[in-house]
């Protein structure tokens, strides 16, 4: 059993709230935040949100036992991408992509 928490128009590339993701994949939740809490990132305080989330819902909804949740599952997609212009030299203009994430993350209970 799964308890599943989501993030959506997360106002960070999705390739830097990746790197924050691989830092706490397969962890025990205890580990989790202490490894969010200490990293210098700008996605780890959403992300660390996120978690406590996830284990909120694991234990209000399904009834799991909060000190043996891991996280089993936490994945980053694309959302939407906002267009910009940026001008530039001799009248041109470059474009400026604010990328957004949707942040998925899911505690189980180890065996």
């Amino acid at each position: 059993m799964e308890a599943k928490a989501y993030l959506r128009d997360l106002r960070i590339s999705p390739r830097k709230v990746s790197i924050v993701l691989d830092l706490i994949r397969n962890k025990d939740v205890a580990t989790a935040a202490g490894i969010l809490a200490n990293t210098p990132k700008a996605a780890s305080l959403p992300v660390a949100k996120l978690l406590k989330s996830a284990v909120a819902n694991a234990e209000n909804n399904n009834g799991m036992d909060v000190s043996k949740l891991y996280v089993s599952q936490c994945f980053v997609t694309p959302a939407r991408t906002a267009k910009r212009i940026q001008p530039r030299a001799q009248g041109r203009a470059f474009r400026i992509l604010k990328r957004s994430s949707h942040v998925t993350l899911a505690v189980a209970e180890k065996q």
